[in-house]
């Protein structure tokens, strides 16, 4: 199994920036497309970005398309989340997801889920 650490979120004015991390444990952190996903209170979750094992395809939700950048360090098992220009309707837990398939993490399909780490953006 793979396990997933979230680290980053925090409470930012309207406007600021944060990087998520995301730490996987394994051997074979390459082979795995990672993926950021939101959800808040009362909400369904909703996909936010992912990318491939390599790092050389992306895809990203409409509305961050431009302010989040998603990348990958394989070397430290980590994903990133780079968010700039928040604003409120960013709010959330953002979770990150590894799956053998990249076409299964856009549909929220990972094979695993990290626990979050809360994102809250004040106007």
């Amino acid at each position: 199994q793979v396990q997933l650490v979230e680290s980053g979120g925090g409470l930012v004015q309207a406007g600021d920036s944060l990087r998520l991390s995301c730490a996987a444990s394994g051997r074979t952190f390459s082979s795995y497309a990672m993926g950021w996903f939101r959800q808040a209170p009362g909400k369904e979750r909703e996909f936010v970005a992912a990318m491939t094992g390599s790092g050389g395809t992306t895809s990203y939700r409409g509305p961050v398309k431009g302010r989040f950048t998603i990348s990958r360090d394989n070397a430290k098992n980590t994903v990133y989340l780079q968010m700039n220009a928040l604003t409120p309707e960013d709010s959330g837990v953002y979770v990150c997801a590894a799956d053998s398939s990249f076409t299964d993490i856009v549909r929220l399909r990972g094979d695993y889920w990290g626990q979050g780490t809360q994102v809250t953006v004040s106007s």
